[in-house]
């Protein structure tokens, strides 16, 4: 690394009219974010035609300062209103929405802004000591790669699925039988769509997310109504987390970075992939993992430094190889070519200048997207001491136009309330919902890079013996799984042996 280029790129990168625009990017990114349905791929398309007319170091930087805001952003609506702003903070809300109903709404959001910020530099630090490395790692990755990756991902079910991992399995087969709808992958072929070509592509991500966890909430808080209590204001006198809850979650944002770092810098995979891998490890690693899901403070500091690690992840493929990380980076990509330049090999070593400005610009835009998120904790945090009678209609119009923004459909807006009237119906019988998004997530790269590698490999499944990165990441899965089921079985134990001690002092 040259040292002397690097600051010279970040002195550049904090002139103030180059700062200004990365702030300004990052401010859009945490509006876009925090808006469900308004996602940071969407944020940063949007965004590309107003860089134009800009120079290539300043446009660069305002588009990430987007992303990394918008990464943030996301786990605002998480926290406050159970419905993920964006994908990527999908597993924020597992135990950022049960701290809000605890009236520690300011507390989860400080911590997953200081996850984000640490898992966003942690990633930032990867990217500009170790890319070329990483991608030529990352590069190895085939279809059975793949395919080990997604299954890795989904034996997190076991650690999300609550207190009963047969309900939990039972939704998240349920996930994967939604992923079947849709055209085949391979043939192209539509399957259970019933001459419906609004589902030709399988079921919406977006709009069925907001109507498992954003309808289905409002549903449950209506039923409840008269017996629901208002959660008293906070009064917010700080904007971090306190020194207890950093010592506290020290390993897991650590572990969550460096996690959404290589997740991230693995083409097709994301932040979503990436959050639910680092919380599952959180969990299991954890003392107490039957709380986990209640309001665990590590639950949110592992999810969001993990989806934030992987703004840097995901552009170490775009830079190193011209490959990119994720959807937002494809649209990076095409940013770098519209001002005439070609990510890939050839720009380590003919344009490190712009490497460089890279690399200063996304360090800058972590600490814009914090400073920006530190203003903004004490606005945030009273949006949930507000009356329901208020809030919850105003999450349901919010609920609603995200789902049809996505393609202006009013199915997609029909499909919405069906999944909405699905997740309350499954959550009063005690059918958690976290699995179905796993599943939905991971079903669809699952069946294709299976179906690709039996392809390849002429229906000989043997033949993974001969990948060993994919071999290692089963065995991987395979310990996950029972490591998972021996922890729920001792929590059921304890939980069981405090309930006869109670018993007996009563």
């Amino acid at each position: 690394m040259d040292l002397a280029m690097y600051l010279s790129a970040l002195l550049n990168v904090l002139q103030p009219s180059h700062l200004a625009v990365v702030f300004a990017g990052a401010l859009g990114g945490i509006l876009v974010g925090s808006i469900p349905g308004l996602t940071a791929t969407m944020g940063v398309a949007l965004l590309v035609p107003f860089s134009f007319g800009m120079d290539m170091d300043v446009s660069i930087g305002m588009l990430l300062g987007l992303y990394c805001g918008a990464m943030y952003g996301g786990s605002i609506a998480s926290i406050l209103i159970r419905t993920p702003g964006t994908p990527a903070a999908a597993a924020t809300l597992l135990d950022g929405y049960p701290l809000g109903q605890k009236g520690q709404g300011s507390r989860a959001l400080s911590m997953s802004l200081w996850a984000s910020f640490i898992g966003g530099l942690i990633g930032c630090g990867i990217m500009t000591f170790l890319s070329p490395q990483i991608s030529k790692f990352a590069l190895k990755f085939s279809p059975a790669e793949y395919f080990a990756l997604a299954i890795f991902g989904l034996s997190v079910i076991v650690s999300i699925s609550g207190n009963s991992v047969i309900k939990g399995v039972m939704s998240g087969l349920f996930g994967l039988l939604l992923c079947t709808i849709g055209s085949d992958p391979i043939s192209g072929y539509p399957r259970w769509i019933f001459g419906n070509m609004q589902l030709y592509e399988g079921p919406p991500f977006i709009p069925t997310l907001i109507g498992l966890f954003a309808v289905s909430e409002i549903l449950s808080n209506v039923e409840n109504f008269s017996a629901d209590k208002k959660i008293a204001p906070e009064k917010v006198t700080q904007v971090l987390p306190t020194v207890a809850d950093m010592k506290r979650c020290l390993s897991t944002y650590v572990k969550g970075g460096i996690i959404g770092t290589f997740i991230g810098s693995i083409p097709g995979a994301g932040g979503d992939i990436a959050a639910f891998v680092s919380y599952g490890e959180a969990k299991r690693s954890s003392k107490t993992p039957e709380k986990f899901g209640t309001g665990m403070i590590e639950g949110v500091a592992a999810s969001e430094s993990a989806n934030n690690g992987c703004s840097g992840g995901a552009m170490i493929p775009l830079l190193s190889l011209g490959v990119p990380g994720d959807s937002v980076t494809a649209i990076l990509l095409g940013a770098f070519i519209i001002h005439g330049l070609q990510p890939g090999p050839l720009l380590y070593k003919d344009h490190m200048d712009v490497v460089y400005m890279v690399f200063a610009s996304l360090l800058v835009a972590n600490i814009a997207m914090f400073i920006l998120g530190a203003i903004g904790v004490r606005f945030f945090s009273k949006v949930i001491a507000m009356d329901k009678r208020l809030l919850l209609p105003i999450i349901f119009i919010l609920s609603m136009t995200g789902s049809y923004s996505m393609r202006n459909s009013l199915f997609d807006v029909f499909l919405t309330l069906a999944f909405g009237v699905i997740g309350f119906l499954m959550q009063r019988y005690g059918f958690p919902l976290a699995p179905i998004l796993l599943a939905l997530i991971l079903g669809p790269m699952a069946e294709s890079n299976l179906r690709r590698f039996l392809v390849i490999a002429q229906g000989d499944a043997s033949q993974f013996i001969g990948h060993p990165i994919a071999m290692t990441l089963f065995i991987l899965a395979a310990v996950s799984l029972v490591l998972a089921l021996v922890s729920q079985h001792k929590t059921q134990q304890r939980l069981k042996a405090n309930a006869g001690s109670t018993e007996e002092d009563d």
